[in-house]
């Protein structure tokens, strides 16, 4: 898809970080853009900035861990605008700790956004997607997805399902629909608020959410080094434009993320054990 103007961009957790820089960077395009967000003050003031800037925008509160909601989304961009060209599965938190410590409630809250929400997500979108003479779905998992770091094993969980997801979806599209192509997002460590995600965190899930302050600390100062979400924007539109299905931020060589993934394909060619080769 090489021109968004006048084509209709849906983002989810589009209120602030990555989703937000996606909206903006597809407004920018002329592409009119429908955010979901369960944030809703965040989400009004996201609406009203773009629409200050000129663009056609709609938003709606959104909890993508409820199929309900996410069809509502769906529902709400068809009525403003009559259809869905571009669908990125963005929503989502980080949680951490000891595998056999953590709660069940941080398994379930880590994996009900960052997986339920994209399969609530691919039922709801994929067949509107499907109505179009040229579509894109983009989810966004994370290096995550590709290597395991320690005490994030919800988080990174749910990410190999997401690439997981994505291939088979991209399979699937090319074989039924092939006018609608997938991709999937992969970053890095990105300057987002994804570390404060425990303020969305559902009542009802909150027993042991309490974080380790340490813990805490190391990763808002990896975050806050991280890359400007604006610049996986348009890593994200370069790869629509291309119809690329793996879209990696940090992917210079000898970056740290780069060397993390090739150590992992390495040890698994050589059937070897794997090995942490990530700054932690």
């Amino acid at each position: 898809m090489q021109d968004l103007r006048g084509k209709v961009a849906v983002v989810t957790g589009g209120a602030s970080g990555i989703g937000y820089a996606l909206a903006r960077c597809f407004a920018s395009e002329g592409a009119r853009v429908v955010i979901g967000d369960v944030e809703a003050a965040a989400l009004d003031r996201a609406v009203s900035e773009l629409g200050a800037s000129g663009a056609d925008v709609e938003g709606v509160v959104t909890d993508v861990t409820d199929p309900a909601q996410m069809q509502a989304l769906a529902d709400a961009a068809v009525t403003r605008f009559d259809g869905v060209h571009v669908f990125c599965n963005n929503a989502g938190v980080g949680g951490g700790g000891l595998s056999w410590e953590m709660p069940l409630s941080t398994w379930e809250w880590v994996i009900g956004v960052n997986l339920w929400g994209v399969i609530h997500g691919v039922r709801a979108f994929v067949p509107l997607l499907m109505q179009q003479t040229e579509a894109h779905i983009v989810n966004t998992a994370s290096v995550a997805g590709l290597v395991a770091a320690p005490f994030m094993g919800p988080y990174n969980a749910s990410k190999h399902a997401v690439v997981a997801i994505s291939e088979t979806l991209h399979h699937e599209l090319a074989l039924s629909a092939p006018q609608v192509r997938v991709s999937v997002l992969c970053p890095g460590w990105v300057n987002t608020n994804i570390a404060q995600s425990a303020r969305n965190r559902p009542a009802h899930l909150q027993e042991g959410a309490a974080p380790d302050p340490e813990a805490a600390a190391l990763l808002r100062g990896f975050i806050e080094q991280g890359m400007p979400p604006d610049e996986v924007a348009a890593k994200v539109l370069e790869a629509i434009r291309e119809e690329r299905f793996w879209i990696l931020t940090h992917d210079e060589p000898g970056d740290f993320w780069v060397d993390g993934v090739n150590q992992r394909l390495r040890s698994l060619g050589a059937r070897a054990n794997p090995q942490l080769g990530l700054p932690l």
